[in-house]
């Protein structure tokens, strides 16, 4: 008795002591914060030779926002989030459906694999650089077609390997199962891999999320676009408006935090039980 009493005093201890995961993830921004404003405060806090401090303040970031105003990151966000957006859609089916075809013609497996892992290998500076002279110039304000393909091409890798591993999980016995009453491959695709694929699947395409929107900025990067967030952070570095750029870059990983967390939902309603649910 006494010690059923010891455990559920303990049990009660650990939840009471319990911190729920918002104030962990809130402590840890406002501990980075506090970092970052002391480093650029002290360590940081040297001007450069054109009169301009490398690494601003989080006051002077704040500022660089209200100044430049909502509708100046909302216009270069939707030309950056629309390229982001197609190349999220034909690099990830591109790579869901290759992945599917090794599975009706498994020798096509080597190939598809080395095709995934040279786009992987090979520097994006490279290919960015070759993208563009083929592709040309966007009209004003329109998508350009380097940053849609190379936010194609970073999500490919990752989406064709975690469909491969998904599809390569399904349950041998139903696999015989569906061959015994006369099933072919592509049967036992459509019946029993694409449902056990589903949870890394899902968690690729989750991944690909944060990597197309990267993607599509580098290819901004590269210069013959006249909006999105690449081009912006490209003329504000030209400007030395430093707070500028930290402000862009720390909106572009929100941007893509929410993005990340939205396709995590959406996943979590497809397939709960990829999350310990239902």
């Amino acid at each position: 008795m006494t010690t059923d009493t010891a455990t559920t005093a303990s049990t009660d201890s650990q939840r009471r002591l319990s911190i729920p995961p918002w104030a962990t993830g809130l402590a840890g921004g406002l501990l980075l914060i506090g970092l970052w404003w002391l480093l650029a405060a002290t360590v940081f806090s040297s001007v450069g030779p054109a009169g301009v401090q490398a690494i601003p303040t989080p006051p002077d970031v704040v500022r660089s926002f209200a100044d430049d105003g909502w509708s100046f990151y909302v216009n270069n966000f939707r030309v950056s989030l629309t390229e982001a957006g197609i190349g999220y859609l034909w690099g990830n089916g591109l790579a869901l459906v290759l992945s599917a075809l090794v599975l009706v013609i498994p020798r096509l497996e080597p190939v598809i694999m080395q095709v995934a892992i040279i786009t992987y290998c090979i520097p994006i500076v490279a290919i960015g650089s070759l993208a563009v002279v083929i592709i040309g110039a966007p009209d004003v304000g329109s998508p350009s077609g380097t940053a849609i393909f190379l936010a194609a091409l970073s999500c490919f890798f990752t989406t064709v390997v975690g469909a491969l591993l998904g599809l390569k999980s399904a349950d041998r016995a139903s696999l015989d199962l569906i061959t015994v009453y006369g099933g072919t491959k592509l049967t036992q695709l459509v019946k029993v891999r694409m449902i056990a694929a589903l949870p890394a699947t899902l968690n690729a395409l989750q991944i690909a999320v944060p990597a197309a929107f990267l993607g599509a900025v580098l290819g901004e990067f590269f210069g013959k676009v006249e909006m999105g967030v690449g081009a912006a952070m490209v003329i504000a570095q030209q400007q030395l408006n430093a707070p500028r750029v930290w402000a862009l870059a720390l909106a572009s990983g929100f941007v893509a935090l929410l993005c990340f967390m939205l396709v995590g939902l959406i996943a979590r309603a497809i397939a709960p039980w990829s999350r310990g649910e239902g």
